[in-house]
Parts: structure tokens; C-alpha cells; sequence
């Protein structure tokens, strides 16, 4: 079991499982837009690309432009992440979220619900950086390439 990576992530590699809510994602996009910092990572499985945690954030993040995402890059098939219904209901498999991703049928929203057995430290990135980042070569983007992030200094919020 490998542990959790921060990274940016090219958006266009990203998987949904689920699908998101438009109320939720025009007031991600003003919050984002007004603080100037995405302020909270999603989580994202390591050798799929699935979004674990964060559609809402990933929609706002196409919205405002954004060609990488900060992402925990998670080791989706252990124990260091569990799986649960939002809602009372029969349990959902991982293999059934990863099956749906691949497949483009989505779930509706806040279906499932993933937690992490460990803390992860808090990471945010300024917009600015961010839309910088977008500026590299597409042509390494369209590789396919997962830039690490830059080391933030302590108490730097991005």
C-alpha cells in the first residue's frame, strides 16, 4: 500500500462516477473566483483516474478555466480508504465505482461516500498559480503527464 500523493492532475484524465449539482458548482466557482484559492484537494484513484471525492470541485475548477486540479492521488483498492451509501441503502462495491466511471454511467449525487482512515494535511493553491500552471506546453499535458505540485512553505496557503 502506497500512501496518499499530492499532485496536480490534468482535468481532461479525470473520471466521474457521479454526477454533480448545478446550485453547488456555480457557488464553488464564485468562492473559488472570490478567495482566489482552491482551498481543498480531491481525491482521485491512483491507476484509474476516478474521482473518489470532489465532482463538484472539478466542474467548478473546468468553469474557471482550469486545465490541473490539486489532487490526493489515492491507492483506491486497500484499506486506507472505506466506501458507504450517503443514504440508507444497499452497500456500493468499489469495482461497481470504478465499473461506472469507465462507463460513463454515473451515479446521481452524494451517492457515495468515501472516507480516509488517516489525516490528510491541509493543501491549497492560489487560482493564479493554478491558471499558470494550465500554460504549460499542451503538448506535455496531452502526454498525459502528472506534474507533481510545487512545495508550498509552511503557513502558505498557496
Amino acid at each position: 500500500m502506497s500512501e496518499p500523493e499530492f499532485r496536480l492532475v490534468p482535468i481532461a484524465h479525470l473520471r466521474a462516477h457521479e454526477q454533480y449539482e448545478e446550485p453547488n458548482v456555480r457557488d464553488l466557482v464564485e468562492e473559488i473566483r472570490a478567495k482566489g484559492v482552491f482551498a481543498d484537494p480531491i481525491w482521485v484513484a491512483r491507476d484509474t483516474y476516478v474521482i473518489l471525492n470532489g465532482h463538484h470541485r472539478v466542474e467548478a475548477a473546468r468553469r474557471l478555466g482550469l486545465r490541473e486540479v490539486p489532487a490526493w492521488v489515492i491507492e483506491y483498492d486497500c484499506d486506507l480508504i472505506s466506501l458507504e451509501p450517503w443514504s440508507p441503502g444497499p452497500p456500493i462495491a468499489k469495482a461497481e465505482v470504478v465499473r461506472r466511471a469507465l462507463a460513463g454511467e454515473l451515479f446521481p449525487p452524494k451517492t457515495t461516500r468515501h472516507r480516509l482512515r488517516v489525516t490528510l494535511p491541509m493543501r491549497s493553491m492560489s487560482l493564479g498559480e493554478l491558471l499558470r500552471t494550465g500554460e504549460r506546453p499542451a503538448a506535455q499535458a496531452d502526454r498525459g503527464d502528472v506534474a507533481p505540485a510545487r512545495k508550498l512553505s509552511p503557513g502558505r496557503s498557496g
